[in-house]
């Protein structure tokens, strides 16, 4: 077996100046050296302590025309650009360090980042980094969009890229190494419609936006400041946003990635899902329980003589149960093993900590939600209900952990108390706080309270009960 590849840093800091795409203020932007298994991260110099962001899937917030980090009230706009040329160029740990909330957006594309790069120079590192190479294959789909995930010996990236009207539709396809990401993608700028963009300028963003740093596409004509830099340059620039919001899985991937219409919400749910996929075999091990014996060969065929006569709750797969004692965190595919909801109505992305009767969850609100299509358009605000839904589903795997039920549903009987306090817009954090306060039997009642940036926005008393699928 040869060796693993060692970790890779900058060999010397280097700086970059220009304007933020959605503040168009002028920023400054340093790319450091970090120590080995420190990670990509972004560092906000303008603000008090220094706060950092790891680039990491779990920290996304939003994806609406660009990747968001964010953690607490502490947010990194666009991120994706400078992420793909670290990740592309082999670098594991750096420093994006900022004095604003977003990387400057240079021309739309990542040509000037790889340029400071390979200025700066790479080194390697004493530690190893072991990339990750599929189990299995993954799907994710997100409105039109659609990638699948397969095991592979590289990183290969075959696209499909058109508009919701089948414009420009364009195919490349390419193995993923640092001499192929600068020649091939890193060049390739960023792209829009202009029914799009005129509606991302009257809702105050991309103020930084001009033909500068951006291809505007109107009908059937091309608006550029300079020729296409490449045949497929549209398409390529989508393959540069999935290297970017690819390296939020945290280690190099071993993956062939097909990807039609791709989107930044597609492709930050499958860089969740590979980290989940990543982490299955430590999670199987410390959150559920080991698997039963073998089956004696007599009882084997007897259970397959009886199989077509099964009950329902018989047949029903049993949910793993929740570990004991307090823990920090259930991601999304944790969570789909336990609850019986599945998107777009669970409302639950994480649960980051039970401890005794109290349990904590959040919920990342991004413009895609499919409610937001109709509630309201012009002017999205998450419903009520799907706040109350979130707390009776938290409070549901409270319930399923206390009363050590495997296989159950809880089912919401009623709510009282309920109070909707403020609106709730794509880009908050829901944060999901429930505490039980009575158990009798199958029966539970629970507080609930949602919050967003520390503040109540909704809140009621639930009961549910437990019983079979």
């Amino acid at each position: 077996m040869p060796p693993m590849p060692l970790q890779q840093t900058l060999r010397q800091p280097i700086s970059f100046a220009g304007l933020g795409l959605h503040s168009g203020n002028q920023v400054q932007m340093n790319l450091l050296p970090a120590p080995a298994n420190s990670g990509l991260r972004f560092r906000r110099s303008d603000l008090d302590g220094h706060p950092e962001i790891e680039a990491k899937a779990e920290f996304v917030v939003d994806t609406q025309r660009s990747t968001t980090l964010g953690r607490g009230n502490i947010k990194i706009h666009t991120v994706e650009h400078v992420l793909a040329a670290l990740a592309a160029a082999g670098v594991h740990n750096a420093i994006v360090e900022l004095d604003a909330n977003e990387p400057p957006i240079a021309d739309g594309s990542s040509r000037e980042f790889a340029r400071l790069i390979r200025e700066a120079g790479v080194t390697t590192q004493s530690d190893s980094v072991e990339p990750y190479r599929l189990s299995e294959p993954i799907e994710v789909t997100v409105g039109d969009g659609h990638l699948a995930a397969f095991p592979s010996d590289c990183f290969k990236l075959t696209c499909t890229s058109a508009d919701q009207k089948g414009r420009f539709t364009q195919h490349f396809s390419l193995v993923i190494t640092p001499e192929t990401w600068e020649i091939e993608l890193a060049h390739a700028r960023t792209f829009g419609f202009f029914e799009e963009i005129e509606y991302l300028i009257n809702n105050g963003l991309i103020k930084g936006g001009s033909l500068a740093n951006a291809i505007v596409i109107r009908d059937d004509a091309i608006l550029t400041n300079e020729p296409l830099r490449y045949a497929e340059e549209f398409v390529r620039h989508k393959m540069l946003d999935i290297v970017g919001d690819l390296a939020l899985v945290g280690r190099p991937i071993l993956a062939h990635v097909i990807a039609t219409k791709p989107s930044h919400q597609a492709n930050t749910e499958l860089a969740r899902a590979i980290v989940a996929q990543m982490k299955q075999p430590a999670r199987v091990a410390q959150t559920f329980a080991p698997p039963p014996s073998p089956t004696p060969p007599a009882a084997q065929k007897t259970a397959c003589n009886a199989s077509s006569h099964t009950s329902r709750s018989a047949a029903a797969p049993a949910s793993p149960p929740l570990p004991e004692g307090e823990f920090d965190s259930l991601d999304t595919m944790q969570l789909m093993k336990v609850l019986p909801h599945r998107p777009p109505f669970l409302m639950v992305d994480r649960i980051t900590r039970i401890s005794g009767n109290k349990i904590s969850a959040i919920k990342c609100i991004t413009m895609g939600e499919p409610f937001f299509a109709g509630h309201f358009p012009g002017h999205p605000v998450m419903p009520g209900v799907l706040q109350l839904e979130a707390i009776a589903q938290v409070a549901g795997v409270l319930l399923i952990r206390q009363a050590k039920e495997t296989g159950k549903i809880a089912y919401f009987m009623a709510a009282e108390k309920v109070k909707w306090r403020k609106p709730v817009l794509p880009g908050d954090v829901l944060v999901i706080n429930v505490e039980m306060y009575k158990v009798r039997g199958k029966i539970g009642k629970a507080r609930g309270e949602c919050l967003v940036n520390g503040e109540i926005v909704s809140e009621a008393d639930v009961t549910f009960m437990l019983t079979d699928p």
